[in-house]
């Protein structure tokens, strides 16, 4: 695969690219969607944000919803499938975004990663992490690194015995790490991420 090549220079990361299968990022449609999906997910597991994304898609009868269609859905439906108060403004932040100002896959695509960010972070409850999630699950981008990733953070402490007594200073130090890993920083992520969770 074209990234091992660029990531088996870490020896320390290098431990670990064997241990699972290689991945594919793939390109997505619907990113309104999409961000729904990541603002659900944060700070939660991933089996307690599937559940709950699962819901979400039962109130369409499992089909994708346009930006229109999440608009219509009550607030107090949107908390019955377990999402919080913010969470549900955040949710309709994103559908009242993509019809006012748009959120198309073609447009943001053509833009760069900072570009990207900017412009996902002007809607309320839309941070640095989740415009990164999109980058990388939606736009298929190779080169992001997600620092401020609890899971990503916790998964390089154990494989480069970080100290994590000083957050700041611990995430100069991954930084540092991750610059051996251009441009393929979303591969590394995504095996810290399996490491971890097979953990």
């Amino acid at each position: 695969m074209h990234y091992l090549s660029q990531l088996t220079v870490d020896k320390k990361l290098a431990t670990i690219l064997h241990q699972h299968k290689l991945f594919k990022l793939r390109k997505r449609e619907n990113v309104s969607l999409r961000l729904c999906a990541s603002i659900m997910s944060q700070q939660l597991s991933s089996r307690v944000a599937d559940v709950i994304y699962s819901r979400f898609l039962d109130l369409f009868n499992g089909g994708e919803p346009s930006p229109e269609q999440i608009l219509q859905i009550k607030p107090e439906k949107l908390r019955s499938i377990g999402l919080s108060n913010a969470k549900v403004a955040y949710v309709h932040n994103v559908a009242r975004f993509a019809v006012e100002e748009g959120l198309d896959h073609k447009i943001l695509r053509k833009q760069s990663d900072e570009e990207v960010i900017q412009y996902l972070t002007r809607i309320k409850g839309v941070g640095r992490w989740t415009a990164e999630m999109i980058l990388m699950f939606t736009l298929g981008r190779e080169d992001i690194f997600a620092v401020d990733d609890l899971g990503i953070q916790n998964a390089m402490q154990k494989l480069y015995k970080l100290d994590s007594a000083d957050k700041k200073k611990m995430k100069k130090r991954m930084l540092v790490i991750s610059e051996k890993w251009k441009p393929y920083r979303t591969y590394a992520c995504l095996h810290l991420w399996r490491w971890k969770d097979a953990k």
